[in-house]
């Protein structure tokens, strides 16, 4: 009892941390994103208004985010309603984007700071914050569909531990199996022969 508790503790923690390890090398190529469309924006077209840079970067990189994490680090987890999904994801980013727009917008107005530089460190250092909002509201909240028939659980084994097959069905005490099992060496006969 103990020794299956603590395969399946560590079968659970090699699955979140395939999903940690996914989402963070999305994360890693939205941040790449984000902040090379903010520095882009903050010196050209947007100079001047730097959490409007912020927030420019940030939804170009949220959009190629929902469609990474949803095809591949929470594909076996997404719903079947993608409106929905959609939904939830946007007001998730929404609140990562306020809270990273916000440590600029903080930066540049009620601290006066000016630097560019400066308020850039601003913005990554609440997608810092954002980050872990997010994951958590993407693992329990937005990609939260369970895989509902026992073929998809059984792949999700064998792709965790893909040294195992699937269990056959073994028949409590005492209680007769529902399908009859050929002996060694004997043909199974159809069950109205029998």
């Amino acid at each position: 009892m103990i020794t299956r508790f603590i395969s399946w503790l560590r079968s659970l923690a090699s699955a979140f941390w395939r999903e940690v390890a996914k989402f963070g090398t999305v994360g890693a190529v939205a941040f790449v994103v984000d902040n090379g469309l903010t520095w882009f924006f903050m010196h050209s077209i947007m100079e001047g208004s730097p959490a409007k840079a912020r927030f420019a970067g940030a939804t170009i990189a949220t959009i190629f985010s929902w469609v990474a994490n949803r095809w591949w680090t929470f594909r076996h987890r997404r719903q079947s309603n993608v409106a929905r999904e959609f939904t939830q994801f946007i007001l998730i980013n929404g609140v990562g984007i306020f809270i990273s727009t916000g440590f600029t917008w903080i930066a540049r107005y009620p601290m006066g700071i000016t630097d560019n530089g400066t308020l850039f460190m601003a913005g990554v250092v609440g997608i810092g914050v954002a980050t872990i909002v997010r994951f958590l509201a993407y693992r329990y909240w937005v990609f939260n569909a369970v895989p509902a028939d026992k073929a998809v659980e059984d792949a999700m084994e064998l792709t965790l531990h893909p040294e195992r097959q699937p269990a056959e069905s073994v028949p409590e005490p005492g209680k007769p199996r529902s399908e009859p099992v050929a002996e060694p060496g004997k043909a199974l006969k159809p069950q109205a022969e029998q």
